[in-house]
């Protein structure tokens, strides 16, 4: 169960906008800039970039980059800020120093061009009717058939971006950083939701994490326009200045996605179901300015041309007043000077921290500076209201732990008896009724995930097997007693948990959790998704979801534990012998057609390939008396299982 408790501890990832989309809404940003302000920021990009070296791009908004690239451009630091990287000072070392940032890029180069081709459309429960049965099977085929193309996408690039950096899928912890904190009540102003966000003490959200490092470069910004700097001093300054406004603007991107508006209130499963659901099927908003009209908005791998443009808006703003404070520039509103901002990157750990901590002095934030975040935004969604009335449909993921009911119906070929010499192939049935505890991980990392951990136990009973003792017209006439094998019930418990390299290895290497839980959490997230070699990770398409399975789960049946099961053994004479015997079955293949969440309780029929090994463990010989024991065989089979399962999350 360590396992099970460091991913549901540790690995929550609601991430709002991919890589990808990231980047591109900050390079609209910069290329929307009037001609003097990207005059300035083009000086400044070559200040920092003399600073930091040939690992930053000569453009700081390197449009044409594509796969494999070599450098990292200004636009791709807000898309690193936050889920690769914890803090804008352990951005710097991430992008300047790690080997691993560029294969970062690479994947997600390669994860925009996958999404570029697949539209973005409502869920197949939201899609209307047609005029015509042929024509609603088409509408909700696209429809799935759009979804199954995305998810497959995030899969590889998911796997991809967790081979590249470890940390990522933990990164981000089990903290609100990436959410905006819901309105206490309808009636909230604007500026009683900017205390509640900005306050010392308030719980850590994406306008509080937007506004901290937004504020940490304007107070730099402000000393480059009125100090005298060495060349060197002011390129260490640029440096700093816009690798903290780039990861202030993750957060502000964040903003503007329709789960991270929706998501921020409940426990971790809550947060999760509710903004993976908002993020692919759309949330009507409001925004602060107050104007009547609403706007849709959509979330992460599905962001439209006008989702983008919408959150560039505000982040060109933001950086419009950094680029007139760093140039002296007055606005309306001005950052005072701040000579006790120091020239590195600002260090708040928006991982770890939980909540807004007390800046340094010299550098807290005074009346003046409040206008300049509520003047970017203005612009942002009006986050949802907290638990109460009035507030919206929350939905659940299947995280945390859940007691259930898993009933099954199977048939198997097997390829003789249990008696040495019966070797002709025949096929039995079996049902089974067990009662599950354990873990929900469904999609850990994305939906294509399986971190599913549980063990089950239950009862099992099958029919005599199609082939007989002997092949003679008696036998075909006999019953259960003839068969090779014969009606049996049994004990039966079964266990499933993923595994990173070799089935078990992390049930084996639980105790290094308490050593170094960083590195066994990232295995263990590794394994969810698919393994080291990711070939178990799931395929979705539009009739269901298929997955390799072979060695995240085994059966296991005792037959013979209340009276010892009969069988006849041929010979001379024929013997009556009791049988016990361990049979072991080991899925290989899965395929989910049907799958339903509710508010704590979730149902699921899938169908297993598997295959299986009886194992004799006694042969005593009934009658006639006093022979030796009768020499048996494991017999091996292979089938088809159908499986509905039900699990309630308390």
């Amino acid at each position: 169960m360590v396992l099970a408790l460091c991913l549901a501890l540790f690995v929550q990832p609601a991430r709002a906008w991919v890589y990808p989309e990231h980047r591109d809404i900050a390079l609209l940003a910069v290329d929307s800039l009037d001609a003097e302000r990207r005059a300035v920021f083009d000086d400044l990009w070559r200040e920092a970039r003399a600073q930091g070296g040939t690992r930053l791009c000569e453009y700081g908004a390197d449009t044409p980059q594509g796969s494999s690239p070599s450098c990292i451009d200004w636009a791709a630091l807000s898309a690193i800020a936050g889920d690769h990287s914890c803090s804008a000072h352990d951005m710097r070392a991430v992008v300047l120093d790690s080997r691993w940032i560029l294969a970062v890029a690479d994947v997600a180069a390669r994860l925009k061009a996958d999404l570029a081709r697949i539209d973005v459309m409502p869920p197949a429960s939201q899609t209307p009717g047609g005029e015509t049965p042929i024509g609603d099977m088409r509408r909700r085929l696209q429809s799935e058939t759009a979804r199954a193309e995305r998810i497959n996408a995030l899969r590889n690039a998911d796997t991809r971006l967790q081979q590249a950096d470890s940390e990522y899928a933990t990164r981000a912890r089990s903290n609100t950083a990436h959410f905006l904190l819901p309105r206490p009540s309808n009636d909230t102003k604007d500026v009683e939701y900017a205390a509640l966000a900005l306050g010392l003490g308030s719980d850590i959200s994406a306008v509080g994490v937007y506004a901290w490092y937004h504020l940490s470069a304007m107070q730099k910004a402000s000393r480059l326009a009125r100090e005298q700097l060495s060349p060197e001093q002011r390129r260490q300054l640029t440096l700093a200045m816009l690798f903290d406004e780039a990861f202030a603007l993750h957060f502000l991107q964040d903003t503007f996605a329709a789960g991270h508006v929706a998501g921020a209130w409940g426990n971790a499963s809550q947060r999760q179901g509710t903004h993976d659901y908002y993020n692919a099927a759309g949330l009507e908003a409001f925004t602060w300015r107050g104007t009547s009209g609403s706007v849709v908005l959509m979330g992460d791998a599905h962001m439209r041309p006008v989702d983008a443009q919408r959150a560039a808006t505000s982040v060109r703003e933001s950086l419009e007043q950094l680029l007139d404070t760093a140039a002296g520039k007055p606005r309306a509103h001005q950052q005072s000077h701040t000579p006790a901002a120091e020239a590195e990157p600002d260090g708040f750990d928006v991982c770890r921290n939980d909540q807004l901590i007390r800046r340094a002095e010299g550098t807290r934030i005074g009346a003046e500076s409040l206008p300049l975040v509520a003047e970017v935004l203005r612009e942002t969604p009006i986050p949802g209201l907290g638990a109460g009335l009035g507030a919206m449909p929350r939905f659940r993921s299947e995280l945390g732990a859940f007691i259930g009911l898993a009933g099954s119906i199977d048939g198997r070929v097997v390829d003789g008896g249990f008696v040495t010499g019966q070797n002709s192939a025949g096929s039995l049935g079996g049902v089974e009724l067990a009662f599950r505890g354990g873990v929900g991980l469904d999609g850990v990392i994305g939906e294509a995930g399986d971190g599913l951990v549980f063990a089950s136990i239950g009862l099992r009973a099958e029919t005599p097997s199609t082939s007989r003792f002997v092949d003679t017209g008696f036998a075909q006439q006999a019953g259960n007693l003839a068969a090779a094998i014969p009606a049996r019930a049994a004990l039966a418990a079964r266990i499933r948990m993923p595994f990173y390299l070799i089935p078990g290895d992390l049930l084996l290497l639980a105790p290094l959790y308490f050593f170094d839980p960083e590195r066994y959490t990232a295995m263990a997230v590794t394994a969810g998704n698919g393994g080291l070699i990711p070939w178990q990770a799931g395929w979705a398409t539009p009739i269901g979801r298929f997955q390799l399975v072979a060695g995240r789960e085994l059966g296991v049946a005792f037959y013979g534990l209340r009276g010892n099961d009969r069988l006849l053994a041929p010979g001379d004479p024929t013997q009556l012998v009791e049988l016990r015997s361990t049979y072991f079955d080991l899925p290989i293949l899965e395929y989910r057609p049907y799958r339903a969440f509710a508010s704590n309780q979730s149902s699921t029929v899938l169908f297993q390939l598997f295959v299986g090994a009886d194992v004799p463990r006694s042969g005593n010989v009934v009658s006639p008396p006093g022979l030796p024991p009768v020499e048996l065989k494991t017999v091996w089979s292979g089938g088809l299982r159908l499986v509905f399962d039900w699990r309630y999350y308390p």
